[in-house]
């Protein structure tokens, strides 16, 4: 189960890349998954929950701005990479396979930021613009990270 999670984050990551994190750092908070004495155990801590909150919900407003750069390109496809790589290994911690659960992120950020790219043009081509597109996904996304910690 722990492998699935692991994939289903990086998803998450590649479709909003603080949105993975901010639900990692609230599900250790909250006790939900343990990853005291590892090297992902900041996580739990307020701080971090606080601040991957607030980048998240920043996130959020950003990605609306005709401004933000498109996620495929370089900086933005690595960021979405390297959010899915650190909270599937957070799952791999909790299961013991920190590597495995590291590339599952990685896999499915990949997947994320590739098909919610698609899925995103092709929405904002049926609806005629954009935004109603981008907010579909932000739902997806925060249902997502939601049901993945909910789970636990």
């Amino acid at each position: 189960m722990l492998y699935l999670l692991a994939l289903l984050i990086g998803i998450v990551a590649g479709l909003r890349a603080m949105m993975a994190p901010a639900a990692i750092s609230w599900a250790a908070y909250l006790g939900a998954l343990d990853l005291s004495g590892s090297w992902l155990s900041f996580l739990a801590s307020p701080w971090a929950v606080g601040i991957l909150t607030v980048l998240a919900l920043a996130e959020l407003v950003t990605d609306q701005l005709p401004s933000t750069p498109s996620r495929k390109v370089p900086p933005q496809f690595g960021a979405r990479i390297f959010t899915g790589a650190v909270c599937g290994a957070a799952f791999g911690i909790a299961g013991g396979f920190w590597l495995a659960g590291l590339v599952l992120g990685m896999v499915g950020a990949v997947l994320g930021t590739l098909g919610g790219a698609a899925a995103r043009h092709r929405l904002a081509v049926y609806f005629g613009r954009d935004l109603p597109a981008a907010l579909i996904e932000d739902a997806v996304a925060i249902l997502g990270a939601w049901a993945i910690v909910w789970s636990l």
